[in-house]
């Protein structure tokens, strides 16, 4: 019979790292181009309500928004409905400012593109909404869009 023998000395081969920073890059564009960053965090309950027509913003890069609704900590601020421009609670008087400093954060041809998007819960009353709707008009900001969800048909 034979014998089965190791034979000694064998080494592993060593693993190329050659390609290795080529693949970790690539992986980093992947994850750049494919994550979203979050603009604002909602401060206030929005809920928008159903809509029969709806039509797909063409450009959301010149969108500002204004939300309109009951504060998420409502222990805290109370019940009653709340303006939110970007990260905070706001009054109808500080929307001129807001919308002046939107206006000059573009570029001068994109200006007249400007479109603010009002985004209402579903239960806050038309007052505020009226209110800050004037405000847009006396700055000149008449592109005004609602949002809203495309109602589901059974």
């Amino acid at each position: 019979m034979s014998r089965f023998r190791k034979k000694g000395g064998k080494k592993l081969t060593a693993i190329s790292t050659a390609s290795l920073p080529d693949v970790i890059f690539m992986l980093l564009f992947f994850f750049m181009v494919t994550t979203v960053m979050r603009e604002t965090t909602l401060i206030v309950k929005v809920k928008v309500p159903n809509a029969t027509e709806v039509q797909k913003l063409e450009r959301k890069s010149l969108v500002s928004y204004i939300y309109i609704g009951t504060p998420l900590r409502s222990q805290i601020y109370g019940t009653e409905s709340r303006i939110q421009l970007n990260d905070r609670f706001a009054t109808v008087s500080d929307i001129q400012n807001f919308i002046i400093a939107e206006r000059e954060a573009r570029d001068e041809a994109d200006r007249g593109f400007l479109t603010t998007s009002l985004k209402v819960d579903e239960q806050v009353r038309m007052g505020i909404v009226t209110d800050v709707k004037q405000e847009l008009r006396q700055i000149g900001a008449f592109r005004i869009n609602y949002s809203a969800r495309k109602r589901v048909e059974q």
